[in-house]
């Protein structure tokens, strides 16, 4: 039997088995949980509680302001609703054993009225290649690092505790970042330790890559936001697949200290959410200069400190703002399956327009050779793996199969059966492998140099200054390439979806559907190094005039609500005001016996393991 989890004996939580129901594994008791028939499991929400899938940081804000929800109601409620799919979708692969305490200490700053931000006891994924210093694995989806443990965490999760979020688990990832096995060998979202990530929309949707977890559990709500990486286009592209938003920021804007790296020169963190807004709360907890990244020494901002992006959220965002079209870096990827894409997104454009954004079409990039500078990239990014896996495999205390190189690695994942070699291949390692040149070496430098230039002023910021533009607007299929070799920033939002006559399509291994009716597409803004301000603005903007994300369902979708895991609890806050308010008159009365009743809720919650 395969397992999405680890061992018991870890003392994490296993999630599901390929081959059996939720209810063979044996999971640990859930006691907040009753009967569909008594809870309305499966009914329509409460008047007072969104759903899930749509709740964002703002709602949460209010139900824990008010007392109507604790931390640990919306873990237990993610929890159940993890159980309830994640069988069918493969989107999370551990859940935090530790969950659920730190919910209750959360829950308890709260009560004795210390808030440590608007991220204060909101539950957040992070990609199973960001190391957490706990008992969850950090494994990039592979075999090979399960039961390794790590001398640190990586600094945008220990970002992410400080300012108050609730680690929930580890979302799946395709393996390596998808940078093991050659495209018709293995497809977005499958890895060896994960399984199969499938999208939501439509049977077998190919989730893309390789953020996928992440994206889907979001979509969902499996969780309220999660943590991607990029190296090009892995937020961006599982986000518009599963109809949310994903920010890839700056190179330098977020740490990559102790994330499982591809390219040191390419890599970044950011976060994947349902709404800009959202997004833009967990990107102002995550970014932030690192000693141990020294990149993000670059940063331009006044005495260290980030920006908060979620002022940058404006409903005006798009007046005035010169929005370049760049024609030949969009015409170049057209083929038989974008047409509704490109509809959507023509009507998009006067959207911007009539919102009073100036569209400057044809802004097109000064140059734009695709094949040269992927050739560039292959050879920036075989040779930033090699280095970076070894200097990753440094940092870790305990290495259970003792392993140090690529070479390593790759005998690891051909001996061990579980990685199904041959069949999903190691091309992208042999290639590597076989190179014999290092990243510091010159051709290695001048590959990365040539791209630079391809990216920067004979591509995005040659765009944005020969036509004095703001901003770039593309498809995102068509908007990631060449701010991955450039590190610049993208937001993609909700664009449509295809439609109901359209024909499937699937990948190159025959696995997973990559185009059909209902799977969504997204377009995405693009700017210079920094302007992650004026993006999500403009993204807001465009986002809140067409909430395009309300107009496509998932197929796959967890009934359990919050209204659910609240019922079991019994007491709430309100009612235990209103109470005290007619036997006591005394404010301080009311308010002392309020918090001692919610301290004993949030102690008699029992642990999950």
């Amino acid at each position: 039997m395969k397992w999405l989890g680890v061992s018991l004996f870890l003392g994490l939580i296993p999630l599901v088995s390929l081959e059996s129901p939720l209810v063979a594994l044996g999971a640990p008791e859930r006691p907040w949980v009753l009967e569909a028939s008594s809870t309305g499991a499966g009914s329509a929400p409460s008047s007072h509680f969104l759903p899930l899938d749509e709740i964002t940081i703002d709602d949460l804000i209010t139900y824990f302001a008010d007392g109507t929800l604790t931390s640990v109601d919306l873990v237990r409620a993610y929890i159940e609703r993890i159980f309830e799919v994640n069988h069918i979708l493969h989107a999370v692969g551990e859940i935090n054993p530790d969950a659920l305490s730190i919910a209750r200490v959360l829950d308890a700053e709260r009560v004795q009225g210390h808030l440590r931000g608007p991220l204060h006891g909101v539950p957040i994924l992070v990609k199973d290649n960001i190391a957490t210093l706990d008992r969850m694995n950090n494994t990039a989806g592979s075999f090979a690092l399960v039961g390794a443990t790590v001398t640190r965490e990586a600094t945008v999760v220990a970002k992410l505790r400080s300012a108050g979020a609730i680690i929930l688990g580890k979302a799946t990832m395709g393996e390596w970042a998808q940078c093991r096995s050659r495209k018709a060998s293995s497809s977005h979202g499958w890895s060896a330790y994960g399984g199969q990530v499938y999208g939501a929309y439509y049977p077998q949707q190919d989730p893309s890559g390789s953020s996928s977890g992440s994206a889907v559990a979001v979509s969902i709500g499996l969780a309220l936001a999660s943590i991607g990486t990029e190296t090009s286009g892995s937020i961006v592209n599982p986000s518009e697949k599963s109809n949310g938003v994903g920010i890839k920021p700056t190179l330098g804007l977020t740490s990559r200290s102790m994330v499982i790296p591809i390219s040191l020169r390419q890599d970044t963190v950011g976060p994947m959410a349902r709404t800009v807004k959202d997004a833009a709360y967990v990107l102002s907890a995550i970014s932030g200069q690192d000693k141990f990244d020294n990149w993000t020494s670059a940063q331009p901002f006044r005495d260290g400190s980030s920006p908060d992006y979620v002022k940058a959220c404006d409903f005006f965002g798009l007046k005035g703002v010169r929005i370049g079209i760049p024609r030949n870096g969009i015409e170049y990827f057209l083929d038989e399956h974008t047409k509704p894409i490109m509809d959507d997104f023509e009507k998009a454009l006067q959207v911007m327009s009539n919102a009073g954004a100036v569209i400057v079409d044809k802004a097109d990039f000064p140059a734009f050779d695709f094949p040269a500078f992927s050739r560039n990239a292959s050879i920036v990014l075989d040779t930033d793996f090699v280095a970076g896996l070894a200097e990753y495999f440094l940092h870790l205390d305990h290495n259970p199969f003792e392993l140090h190189t690529l070479k390593d690695l790759a005998s690891f994942t051909k001996d061990d059966p579980r990685e199904e070699y041959p069949d999903r291949d190691t091309y992208v390692w042999d290639r590597e492998l076989s190179r014999n040149i290092s990243s510091g070496s010159s051709e290695s430098f001048q590959a990365y140099e040539a791209n630079l230039k391809m990216g920067l002023e004979e591509g995005v910021v040659g765009s944005l200054d020969r036509y004095g533009c703001d901003v770039l607007v593309l498809p995102t299929f068509a908007s990631f390439h060449l701010p991955a070799i450039a590190g610049l920033p993208i937001v993609t939002v909700p664009l449509g979806y295809y439609p109901a006559d359209t024909p499937l399509a699937m990948n190159l291994k025959g696995t997973t559907v990559s185009v059909a009716p209902n799977i969504p597409f997204g377009i995405s803004f693009v700017g210079r190094a920094w302007s992650e301000e004026k993006l999500i603005s403009a993204a807001y903007a465009f986002e809140q005039r067409t909430m395009v994300r309300q107009r496509v369902k998932p197929l796959v979708s967890p009934k359990y609500e919050l209204q659910n895991v609240v019922r079991v609890q019994g007491i709430r806050l309100e009612s235990t005001l209103s109470n005290t308010t007619s036997q006591q008159g005394s404010q301080k009365t009311i308010l002392h016996r309020a918090r001692s009743q919610m301290m004993d809720r949030i102690s008699s919650f029992g642990s999950w393991t």
